[in-house]
This record gives C-alpha cells, structure tokens and sequence, in this order.
C-alpha cells in the first residue's frame, strides 16, 4: 500500500536531506567579526599594507608632536637644584617660543618670547673642553634665563646684578653647597674680550672669576643663562652668550621622578624611590 503524498511531504520537511542542509548553511551570512577574524576576504598583500598604514600613521602624528609641540627631557645634573632634581622627567613646552625645525637652524613662529626669569630649555653654545673629550659640544641644556639683550649684567660678591638691581636668590638656592668663589678658569677667558673698561657700574676685573665678573652688556638677539646651583652648574659664565636662535622651549611641569640609583639606599631605584610629592610639580 503506498503512502500519501501528504505524509511522504511532511517527512521531508521534518527530516530535510544532508544536501538541502549543507546548501542552507553555506547559504546563511557570516557574522561581522567572523568576517573580520577571516580577514574580510581580503588578500594578505592588502591586509599588511593596511597595517603598515595605521602605524605609519601613528608614528607620523608621534614625530610631529615632538618635534613642534611636546618633548619629554631628563635632568641630568644638579646645576638647577633645587627647581629641577637629577631623576625629574618633564614635559617641555616647543611650541611657546617656537619651534625649530628638525635637522635645520629655522625657527618657527611662538606664541610668546622668553623673559627674563624663565626657565628655557636651550642647545648649548660650542663647548670646545667637552668636544675635546669627545663629548656632545653643542648639548641641549635647561637653565634659568637672567640676562636680556641690552642688560648690563655683573656679579659682586656671589651676588648677580642686572642693571644694577640685585638679583638675591631664593631660600633654597641660598643654601645650596658653595664652592671656591675666587675660582678662575680658562672657560672665563671670554669675558675679557667683552667686559666694560668704564660704566656707572665700575670696570671689569682683569681677570674674572667665579664670584667677581662683569660688567658686560648682552648683545641683541642673546640671553645669558644661569643654573640656580651656582657653584654646580656650567652656563654662561663659561660659554657665553646663547642666541635667540638657540631656544628649544620651556619646561611645564614633572612628570616622573625618582632618586638616582647612586644616591638610592633601595634596589631598582626607578621603581622604589620614586619622589611621589614632585610628580605634577609645575616649573617655575
């Protein structure tokens, strides 16, 4: 006896056949991130080209930043103590003064001129001793901006004095550790060349020293540059004016900062030691 139609029908449509639903499942669309993790059908060429793009990308805007807006700078030494520590990381304004451009000696427009006060971050004028020792001649430098183009500047008695006005120091440069103040070096030897031999601020010393230099008029276009460590810190006093030219940016604030391993009584000094009061520290 044959079967109805109708029961015959109503297997199939319980019990498709393996075909009807190998055709459906091939059929149904892949997900959005199954088709992402399979590449989306695209070739290996173009998928690594696409990548090559984003981080090209990424380092572009990165190298931009840094060369005219931000720059991250380590303090090295201690000729500013106590503004900036050996072991501060801080963030460096570019943009202020502007920028210069890599690998020429153009400066860009800034918003802003440096001002007596400021601290700037600076190339350092040649230093022919640290050339000598094969050492950087021409370093980038942050120090304390104290002498404008056109200000007669002078030291008596460890006491600097800008246009005859004394400069007196802070509390806390005040007790920094002192050094041999009648000390002379050939470094100084520039000065001679440019001291006053008459002003209404008496003649310079023959033969300058580390307390007892000037008077000299700083020319246009320069400033004078000083650490407020002043027995720890070389600067102008020994290389001279720095051009307008020079002036990389100015310090905004500390972002990291930590006690040197050789002053550390703690392993791994970077992670331990760490100067949590400095972090966010705005310079001044």
């Amino acid at each position: 006896m044959r079967a109805p139609r109708f029961v015959i029908f109503g297997v199939f449509l319980l019990f498709p056949s393996s075909a009807t639903v190998a055709k459906k499942k091939a059929d149904k669309p892949k997900s959005a991130v199954a088709a992402a993790r399979s590449g989306g059908g695209q070739p290996i060429a173009r998928r690594v080209w696409e990548n090559f793009k984003s981080i090209a990308g990424t380092l572009a805007i990165f190298l931009v930043l840094r060369a005219f807006f931000l720059e991250a700078y380590r303090i090295p030494s201690g000729s500013m103590i106590p503004t900036l520590l050996i072991g501060d990381w801080l963030f460096v304004n570019k943009l202020v003064y502007g920028p210069n451009i890599p690998f020429t000696s153009t400066n860009l427009p800034g918003y802003a001129e440096p001002k007596r006060g400021d601290v700037v971050v600076f190339k350092s004028p040649y230093q022919p001793d640290e050339a000598e020792i094969g050492n950087d001649p021409t370093p980038t430098l942050v120090k304390r901006l104290v002498g404008m183009p056109g200000d007669t500047i002078y030291m008596r008695a460890a006491l600097l004095h800008i246009n005859g006005v004394p400069q007196r120091q802070g509390y806390g440069a005040e007790n920094n550790p002192k050094g041999d103040p009648n000390e002379i070096h050939p470094l100084f030897d520039w000065q001679k060349k440019v001291g006053l031999a008459q002003s209404r601020f008496g003649a310079a010393p023959a033969q300058p020293t580390h307390d007892d230099w000037g008077p000299f008029i700083v020319p246009a276009g320069h400033f004078f540059m000083m650490g407020d460590n002043r027995y720890n810190s070389k600067d102008s006093r020994y290389w001279g004016f720095v051009p307008r030219d020079n002036v990389r940016g100015r310090p905004i604030f500390i972002y990291y900062t930590f006690v040197p391993s050789d002053e550390s009584d703690r392993a791994l000094s970077f992670l331990t030691d760490i100067r949590w009061g400095r972090i966010g520290h705005i310079i001044r």
